[in-house]
């Protein structure tokens, strides 16, 4: 197959609505960054729920040991439940012994993606992809202003901004199997935080 033929297949792959799936099948993890206003560099850790998108973790993470990320997991799982798999991209933390094995041990397959194939993995990345099109224009001063970012950023994703693969539900909707044209809500408020970057209503059913 040419080079053009297999570029054109992506881009089709990439535009492709994913299928339906159960919540807590499957969890996307992944790492990503943001610089405070003192150039410090801050790794954020964030895991999504495949089916439906729930955020589940999204956190400023002093180091990428697996055993901090293991720690991370154990508390999601504590609140979420336990999924049947957990989908990483090939970064040496994700495939280090330790963190292989604590996967093992709580039950959890741990699927990787190809190399090069951050599609593979797309649900964590356009969540990535909507944090960073916001923070990129957020200027926080340090790692605990950062979690506090992100923390309002998990409310509105979760909470209060519909998701175009889930047919206008929000995450948290989706993952309480609430109906939003079925059920009227009981109050609204305007939500806004980052300076007007996140707005939207709040929709208490």
């Amino acid at each position: 197959m040419h080079r053009y033929e297999i570029a054109q297949l992506r881009r089709q792959w990439k535009r492709q609505v994913p299928a339906p799936m159960v919540k807590n099948r499957v969890w996307g993890m992944d790492l990503t960054g943001k610089m405070d206003a003192a150039g410090n560099v801050h790794s954020i850790l964030g895991i999504i729920d495949h089916g439906s998108r729930l955020a589940i973790a999204l956190q400023a993470m002093p180091n990428k040991s697996s055993c901090l990320l293991l720690k991370v997991l154990i508390a999601a799982i504590e609140q979420f439940g336990t999924p049947q798999a957990i989908r990483t991209d090939d970064e040496a933390v994700f495939n280090s012994t330790l963190f292989k094995a604590g996967l093992k041990l709580l039950g959890i397959r741990h699927q990787t993606s190809d190399l090069g194939c951050p599609w593979q993995n797309g649900r964590i990345e356009r969540l990535f992809g909507a944090l960073k099109q916001k923070l990129d224009q957020l200027t926080v001063p340090d790692g605990n202003m950062l979690n506090q970012a992100l923390q309002q950023f998990s409310h509105w994703y979760n909470d209060i901004q519909p998701h175009q693969h889930l047919n206008g539900w929000t995450p948290r909707e989706a993952w309480l199997g609430v109906d939003p044209y079925r059920q009227t809500p009981k109050t609204a408020k305007v939500y806004e935080a980052w300076e007007g970057l996140l707005t939207g209503f709040y929709l208490r059913r």
